[in-house]
């Protein structure tokens, strides 16, 4: 199961050429995020393991919705991908979703160092423990 949205990057990132455009992209998604109130910027919503200061708020119901913020451009910028990735599935579904497989067709796992790895590792895994 995928998302159509996320399916969008996918399409966009095969028409960029550079990475300077894919990484240009992946800031512009999150400049156009919702903003993440300050009230919600509060240690139980704060991501352990990202260098940059993350804070991913869910809304769960039967379907997982969630929003984010960091202090890093390129961060919040993979906080928006996860979103399209992931807001309006199902909870009992969330397992069934591989990040890392979605996340290799846009080539991220060759362009990221290892510390924003890392960080993206850690928001997957508190979006995983939702279910």
């Amino acid at each position: 199961m995928t998302n159509s949205e996320f399916e969008q990057i996918v399409g966009d990132f095969e028409f960029l050429e550079d990475w300077e455009d894919k990484y240009r992209y992946v800031i512009e998604e999150g400049k156009k995020m919702p903003t993440l109130n300050e009230s919600l910027k509060v240690d139980s919503n704060k991501v352990n393991g990202c260098a940059s200061q993350v804070w991913l708020h869910f809304t769960v119901s039967d379907t997982l919705y969630f929003n984010g913020d960091s202090d890093a451009i390129i961060v919040k910028g993979l906080i928006a991908i996860l979103r399209k990735l992931y807001n309006g599935t199902p909870v009992n579904e969330i397992k069934n979703i591989s990040a890392w497989e979605n996340l290799k067709r846009l080539g991220l796992d060759d362009h990221l160092s290892t510390q924003r790895s890392n960080g993206l590792k850690a928001m997957v895994e508190r979006i995983n423990s939702i279910s």
